[in-house]
């Protein structure tokens, strides 16, 4: 198991980071923040220059890129920009891998190239408000019209660029009398359908792009929206979640050295008591301990992606993958704002932005109370 980097995945790193140090400045990400803007720009320029299509066959017009190829990508748009990082994952996850998996040729040929060229943009509509760490409890509903139709009804909470997608993956449940998972399927809704109505939710962190509540009401989706089988759509949601976590894992990574490097900076060059702060051994030995977790989380992101490629990742290493790389983000903002003292608690500091944008990373896509249940059933506990 080999976790360097190739000369390939070397230049995918060199020239994203080239790319959006043009375009994704400090400044820039300052003001997606401050003002609720999505980074559109430096989301086109990325699909400009091909790196939407990292993941897709060649026929689709992609790369036929590779797991690590895909977190080398995500870790270097993270430490540039989070939540650009997790606008592309959704492009890569629900555009292309959950598709390219379970969709029909027709789908494959409609979605897969309007993705790739970044036309498309995407959201994953699973949670409802009384379905959260519970989400196979769902009861947002689709009801057959005819042949050729269903009708939606329902809502959905927290999900995240709903209100600036093209297309969501809804789960939905097609079968009133099975029980969970059994009566769910998958399907790919035009966000600008009638019916379906989305508000921004006001939220700590991630404000760039958000969080939204989607109500259907009597949306008519076609039966070719249906991903995958019919009432067999939850191993899809979990597959996906998987691949998810590897993207979200990656991004995060890559947000949480810049935090640190930040950090590392600023204690070199802040003086107190006619020193610098990084010195002092209290202070050291803080970037001691963030440097251990940013290299064991790398770690693990490489070791999931390497497992990934070869068939081996399991259910209880994605858990272990997503808490890990989640308390790392939220240990490593935290304690950076401390080392920045008063300045990290100013909103002038991008400190203050780490450390509320880390907060989601132990609460949404699986909570770090879920991974640990999840990583104790797989001991058999």
């Amino acid at each position: 198991m080999n976790f360097g980097l190739t000369h390939d995945q070397e230049a995918i790193r060199d020239h994203v980071r080239a790319l959006l140090d043009e375009v994704c400045s400090m400044a820039y990400v300052e003001q997606c923040d401050a003002n609720a803007k999505p980074p559109r720009e430096a989301f086109q320029a990325l699909a400009k220059h091909g790196w939407l299509g990292l993941i897709a066959p060649q026929e689709y017009g992609g790369a036929n890129g590779s797991p690590t190829d895909l977190a080398v990508l995500l870790e270097e748009t993270g430490n540039h920009f989070e939540e650009l990082g997790l606008w592309l994952f959704r492009s890569y996850t629900f555009g292309c891998y959950a598709i390219l998996k379970n969709g029909t040729e027709a789908q494959k040929q409609f979605f897969v190239p309007k993705t790739v060229s970044g036309e498309f943009t995407y959201a994953f509509a699973l949670t409802e408000p009384d379905s959260g760490s519970d989400a196979a409890s769902l009861r947002t509903r689709a009801d057959p019209d005819g042949d050729d139709h269903f009708i939606v009804n329902g809502r959905k909470q927290f999900i995240s660029g709903m209100d600036i997608a093209d297309y969501a993956l809804v789960a939905l449940r097609t079968n009133q009398q099975a029980k969970k998972q059994l009566g769910i399927s998958t399907f790919l809704v035009d966000t600008k359908l009638p019916g379906i109505e989305v508000r921004r939710i006001k939220t700590l962190g991630q404000h760039s792009i958000g969080t939204t509540e989607v109500t259907f009401t009597d949306v008519r989706v076609p039966r070719s929206a249906l991903l995958g089988e019919l009432d067999k759509g939850w191993s899809i949601c979990e597959d996906t979640l998987r691949y998810e976590r590897l993207c979200l894992s990656a991004a995060r990574i890559g947000a949480a050295r810049r935090a640190f490097e930040f950090a590392l900076d600023y204690a070199k060059n802040r003086t107190q008591f006619g020193k610098p702060i990084g010195s002092f051994q209290v202070i050291q030995h803080k970037f001691a301990d963030m440097k251990i977790m940013l290299d064991t989380a790398q770690t693990m992101v490489r070791r999931y992606a390497w497992l990934m490629e070869n068939g081996e990742a399991e259910r209880a290493d994605t858990a272990v993958l997503k808490y890990c790389v989640g308390e790392t983000f939220k240990s490593i903002s935290d304690t950076c704002l401390q080392v920045l003292g008063g300045y990290g608690y100013c909103n002038e500091y991008p400190i203050q932005r780490f450390f509320r944008d880390s907060r989601l990373a132990t609460i949404g896509g699986g909570t770090s109370e879920i991974q640990k249940n999840i990583i104790a059933a797989s001991l058999g506990l």
